[in-house]
């Protein structure tokens, strides 16, 4: 992608409302996140930090968080959600993508959505953002590695269309079709979120 391009798409705060009417606003993670972003995940229930990291710790160590917020737009993209309308405007959702080698096509893909906030849409938001940076980068397909008691997640996906690839050991794996994803993201005309994310992002 040109840089320019990039430039511009980064430059992009998408600002939407959840399903309960709340106001968030999406953006590229920086390094400068990491303070946001570790605060955020010491506000997930162990269940769900389980279910993100396959660890309850509630303390993560600090070079995961540094991995975390290493997002340089190509390689490894990364959005984040903010809830404008919180008290202290508190990182509420991130999504990730990272490329398996350098410039190939495929990713590995990963959600978390803070438990006061799922169940509203803000999973799929987050998802669209990212696919459509992901698209524009050259990533055709993202990889999931997902706990087979994780229902939300196993939902998302198949929404999506991802195909299933096996389970081992408790985890389950899918392939994400990119350009699949988003022609279904976008079909889906009563999510007002979702279509905003295409909006402000996608034209």
């Amino acid at each position: 992608m040109a840089q320019g391009q990039r430039q511009a798409l980064t430059d992009i705060v998408v600002h939407s409302r959840l399903n309960d009417g709340t106001a968030v606003c999406l953006r590229t993670i920086t390094p400068d996140d990491a303070p946001l972003l570790r605060a955020g995940i010491a506000t997930l229930s162990a269940e769900s930090r389980y279910l993100r990291f396959f660890s309850p710790a509630a303390v993560l160590p600090e070079p995961v968080i540094e991995r975390l917020v290493d997002v340089d737009g190509h390689d490894h993209i990364g959005w984040g959600a903010i809830c404008t309308e919180c008290a202290g405007e508190p990182a509420i959702g991130a999504v990730h993508a990272v490329r398996d080698r350098h410039d190939g096509p495929v990713g590995e893909y990963s959600v978390a959505v803070a438990d006061a906030f799922q169940g509203q849409g803000l999973g799929r938001m987050l998802t669209a953002a990212l696919l459509i940076d992901c698209r524009a980068e050259g990533l055709e397909a993202l990889d999931l590695h997902v706990l087979s008691e994780n229902g939300a997640a196993r939902h998302l996906v198949k929404s999506l269309g991802a195909t299933w690839k096996g389970e081992s050991a408790g985890v389950a794996d899918y392939r994400l079709d990119v350009a699949a994803a988003l022609a279904a993201l976008r079909s889906d005309g009563a999510a007002q979120g979702v279509q905003d994310v295409f909006a402000q992002l996608a034209g």
